[in-house]
C-alpha cells in the first residue's frame, strides 16, 4: 500500500472577457469592392454599354434620325405625294446658308459644250421658295419623301425584327429542347426554309398579295427568323442540361414552364444581340426589294425606291440619290454599332475585372 501524500490543489477554470476578444481590421487585405459587387446584372450591362464609345454614338444616331423620321415629314409645307411640274429638279436650296454661297440653289450641268451653272430659282424669280434636299423630276419635296421614307423603312424592319424574334425564338427554344426525332424534323424543315431564295418568295407574294407595307413584312417574316432560331437552340443545347434546369424538372415543372420561365431568361442577352443586327439586315433587303421594283408601291415612298428614283437621274441631278443614301448608312451602322456594344455588355464573359 502506496504512502504517497495526496495533493489538495484546486484546478482553477478560467472565464473568457470580452476585452480577450478583437476585430481584426481586415479590409485592405481582402480588398473588395462593395460597390460592384452591389451591382445588379442590368446596371452592369448599363455601365458598361457606355462605357464603349462607338456604341454610345451609334445609340444617339438612331435616336436622332427615329426623332427626323418623327417629325421631319412636317417641318415645312410640302407634303411627300405633293408634285409641282414647275418647280422639278431644282437645288437644293437653305434660306441663310444661301448667303455663304452653300447650297444657295445653283448647281453645274454638263452639256455638250462643258459645264454651267444654272439656278432655277433665279431664273423662275421665286426668291420665297426653299426645297432643303432639293426636289426630283417630279417636283416633289426630297427633304420630305427622304425623312417619310426612313419612317416606312424603320416601320418594316423593326416590325419585321419583332416577329422574327418571336417565330424564331420560340422554334429554336423548342427543337433544341425535345431534341431527338422532333429536333431532326424542325431542323430539316428549317434548311428546306432557308434553301429557297428571298427574291422567289417575295415575287410569289407579290403575285397574291398586293404590293405594300404588310406585304414587305410578311415577306421577311418568312425568311429571316432562321438565325434567330439557330442561335436560341445552340444556347438551349448549352443550358437544358444545367442543375437549374433539373431542379424544376425534379420540382414537377413542365416543359414549356422550363422553356419559357427558367431558360429564356437565361439567354435574352445573344437574343437582344440577335435582334439588333437583324434590323439593318431588315433595312438592306427592303431597299433592295424597293430597288428592284418589288417594294412600297407609288405615291408611298422608302429609302430604297428613293435611291431607286435617285439612280435614274444620278448622272444629270446627282443630289437626289444623297440623302437617301446617307440615311440609310447611317442607319445601318449605328444598329451594328448598337449590337456590337451591346454583345459587349451583356456576355459576361466579356466583362473586364
Amino acid at each position: 500500500m502506496s504512502n504517497a501524500p495526496v495533493s489538495n490543489t484546486a484546478v482553477t477554470t478560467y472565464v473568457p472577457v470580452n476585452s480577450d476578444f478583437v476585430l481584426k481590421d481586415n479590409a485592405a487585405i481582402i480588398s473588395i469592392d462593395e460597390n460592384f459587387a452591389s451591382q445588379s446584372f442590368w446596371k452592369d450591362v448599363f455601365i458598361r454599354y457606355f462605357r464603349k464609345t462607338s456604341a454610345v454614338i451609334g445609340l444617339v444616331l438612331i435616336v436622332l434620325i427615329t426623332l427626323m423620321a418623327a417629325i421631319g415629314p412636317g417641318m415645312n409645307k410640302y407634303t411627300y405625294s405633293e408634285q409641282n411640274l414647275s418647280q422639278k429638279n431644282f437645288a437644293p436650296r437653305v434660306k441663310g446658308l444661301e448667303k455663304l454661297g452653300i447650297m444657295d440653289g445653283s448647281e453645274k450641268m454638263r452639256t455638250t459644250t462643258g459645264t454651267k451653272t444654272v439656278n432655277y430659282y433665279t431664273e423662275k424669280e421665286l426668291t420665297d421658295v426653299y426645297y432643303w434636299f432639293g426636289s426630283d423630276n417630279f417636283g416633289r419635296d426630297i427633304w420630305t419623301r427622304t425623312w417619310s421614307g426612313a419612317r416606312v423603312s424603320l416601320i418594316i424592319a423593326i416590325a419585321a425584327a419583332i416577329i422574327d424574334m418571336v417565330i424564331g425564338m420560340s422554334y429554336g427554344l423548342i427543337s433544341g429542347y425535345f431534341g431527338g426525332r422532333v429536333d431532326m424534323c424542325m431542323q430539316r424543315f428549317l434548311e428546306v426554309a432557308n434553301g429557297i431564295p428571298r427574291l422567289v418568295i417575295v415575287t410569289l407574294l407579290l403575285l397574291v398579295l398586293k404590293p405594300g407595307m404588310i406585304t414587305i413584312i410578311f415577306a421577311l417574316m418568312l425568311t429571316e427568323w432562321v438565325g434567330m432560331s439557330r442561335i436560341a437552340r445552340a444556347e438551349m443545347l448549352k443550358l437544358k442540361e444545367q442543375e437549374f434546369v433539373l431542379a424544376s424538372r425534379t420540382l414537377g415543372a413542365g416543359s414549356f414552364f422550363i422553356i419559357f420561365k427558367e431558360i429564356l431568361p437565361n439567354i435574352i442577352g445573344p437574343i437582344i444581340t440577335q435582334v439588333m443586327f437583324s434590323i439593318p439586315t431588315a433595312i438592306f433587303t427592303e431597299a433592295f426589294l424597293s430597288f428592284v421594283g418589288l417594294g412600297i408601291p407609288v405615291p408611298q415612298c422608302s429609302l430604297g425606291s428613293l435611291i431607286s428614283d435617285g439612280f435614274n437621274s444620278f448622272t444629270t441631278h446627282p443630289y437626289q440619290i444623297v440623302p437617301p443614301i446617307i440615311v440609310m448608312a447611317l442607319l445601318m451602322l449605328s444598329f451594328n454599332l448598337v449590337g456590337d456594344g451591346l454583345r459587349e455588355a451583356l456576355d459576361p464573359k466579356m466583362k473586364e475585372m
